[in-house]
């Protein structure tokens, strides 16, 4: 049994510090995102149905839902937020179609389908990170939400 406050503070440091690997010099230094993250566990019971409550105490199988909240301080134009996943939640599926995945780390990305492990097809297990690429036009928007799926190992 893990806390999800443990969790949430992982997902809100990593969050927090998105990667601007994809912008010049000087976009980095004019650009600048605030986040935060809140994670919810999914409950199915028979008389309420399916539903996500705020995680307090996760356990191994617990399904849960992260969703990292973006505001745009200033600057312009696109930008990447990196989530590294914690090593206790295994990856499922992002709700937005702006989600690349790593299976090493961080050093490559691509889409799940996409991805190879020891000459296998990656699977959810296998994802170390996430990462979403904001484009411009989303980025001036001034703020958003995107949200994933995981199960706790």
């Amino acid at each position: 049994m893990i806390t999800a406050k443990r969790i949430l503070c992982t997902l809100s440091l990593t969050a927090a510090a998105f990667t601007g690997s994809t912008l010049s010099a000087e976009a980095r230094s004019t650009s600048a995102v605030a986040t935060d993250s809140a994670v919810f566990v999914e409950r199915v019971d028979a008389l309420n149905g399916r539903r996500l409550e705020p995680a307090m105490m996760l356990t191994r199988g617990d399904r849960v839902v992260t969703v990292v909240t973006w505001r745009r301080m200033r600057g312009t134009g696109g930008f990447v937020l990196t989530n590294p996943l914690p090593a206790r939640l295994a990856y499922q599926r992002s709700a937005s179609d702006m989600q690349e995945v790593s299976v090493d780390g961080g050093r490559s990305w691509g889409r799940l389908e996409a991805m190879r492990v020891d000459g296998r097809q990656a699977t959810p297990e296998d994802v170390t990170h996430v990462r979403w690429r904001i484009p411009a036009s989303y980025a001036a928007l001034g703020q958003g939400r995107i949200a994933y799926a995981g199960v706790v190992r």
